[in-house]
């Protein structure tokens, strides 16, 4: 039978992701348009957006936080770019994005003493061989995977290279111990819900160290320098952006970060996506054809819930005949209204992928289990 009741809000994309609860356009009516970035009122709108992130993630005293050009890709291309080259490097690996570090490793900066960790999707690599006289570079939380970290404590407190971290859909719905990170990047368009095209990048005092002691033996384009004449240009971390940013993505990142204060902080956050994450479980552990793509529970995605169609009649199927019944699934539902755009990553296994992030209500995501079981019984035919 068709189910009755749909989600409030069906938008469970993995990027850019739903809104918060309540949003409307109304939340960007006192956005500074027209005005100057480098105006004393815009560049106080900016370091609000720093400063209240760095607040409600509890990042401690010493780490740098600020906003530069291209989302995440560009915030991790710039440490990349600015950080690396001076040690070995330890590359690790099981998804698209994180393999796409690796890439720009080997293949654009053609670093040479580097060690790469690699494993398919669903699974983690060996992470205890990492040896942290070198660099680390690493993802989190695999976007496009559904497998994370469980922890940090595999990073070594008495590390000599820097930990580099993409955590672009972990930050405010994972509790990352800083501690163990030097640098952490992130988007807006994940967690929070904010618009795209900036992102974050935080340093720790090791980082910065780096930073003004290390010069890499390639050209850095303009948007991905972090110093000058040896020293950090601190103005970056102040407000003052490497070029032009959109107060209207400022304003919408700020209400998000205005909304997670209103509703507690960074503790009712990791609980709203976990328990969006508890809410799949429970769904999945009662149906026989639908597992998780991470193999082992403690290494399940809370906010990108990858899962893969375990039916023998599907499961008999070629690959791409495969393919095309997820995406008629999905396209299913989204003719329906109840789910839009939560189709696997083109590069992943075939399945769905369903976002659990922070602004994400667990209502909408009960609302959409038993519209999944109908389509599943659609493509069947």
């Amino acid at each position: 039978m068709k189910p009755e009741k749909k989600p409030n809000r069906p938008f469970f994309s993995s990027g850019p992701c739903a809104k918060r609860p309540g949003w409307s356009h109304d939340a960007l009516n006192n956005a500074l348009v027209g005005r100057s970035h480098r105006a004393k009122p815009a560049k106080e709108r900016i370091q609000a957006v720093i400063e209240k992130s760095k607040s409600i993630l509890d990042i401690p005293e010493d780490y740098i936080c600020g906003i530069v050009p291209a989302s995440d890709t560009g915030a991790y291309e710039m440490a990349m770019w600015t950080l690396l080259g001076q040690r070995g490097v330890d590359l690790c690996a099981w998804e698209s994005f994180g393999s796409g570090w690796v890439t720009d490793a080997l293949k654009q900066l053609k670093l040479d003493n580097a060690t790469l960790y690699q494993a398919d999707y669903g699974k983690l690599p060996d992470l205890s061989k990492i040896n942290f006289s070198n660099d680390v570079v690493f993802t989190y939380n695999g976007t496009t995977s559904g497998v994370r970290v469980p922890n940090l404590d595999w990073i070594s407190d008495d590390r000599e290279g820097l930990t580099i971290c993409d955590a672009t859909s972990a930050v405010f719905a994972m509790d990352l111990d800083y501690s163990k990170l030097d640098v952490v990047t992130w988007s807006w368009q994940k967690v929070m819900g904010g618009e795209g095209a900036h992102g974050m990048i935080v340093l720790s005092p090791r980082a910065v160290a780096r930073l003004e002691s290390y010069t890499p033996a390639w050209p850095l384009p303009k948007i991905f320098r972090l110093t000058k004449g040896g020293k950090l240009i601190k103005g970056i971390f102040e407000g003052a952006t490497i070029n032009t940013i959109s107060m209207l993505c400022i304003e919408d990142a700020l209400d998000g970060l205005c909304w997670a204060e209103s509703i507690g902080g960074l503790p009712s956050l990791l609980k709203r996506s976990d328990d969006n994450l508890k809410a799949v479980v429970n769904w999945v552990e009662q149906t026989e054809w639908i597992d998780f793509l991470a193999e082992d529970p403690d290494t399940r995605s809370n906010t990108s819930i990858c899962l893969k169609i375990t039916a023998e009649w599907y499961q008999a199927l070629p690959p791409e005949e495969q393919a095309a019944k997820a995406k008629k699934w999905v396209k299913l539902l989204d003719e329906e209204g109840v789910g839009f755009d939560f189709g696997s990553y083109r590069d992943a296994p075939a399945g769905i992928r369903i976002w659990g992030g922070a602004t994400v209500d667990t209502s909408d995501i009960e609302a959409l289990l038993p519209w999944l079981e109908w389509g599943f019984g659609q493509i069947k035919d």
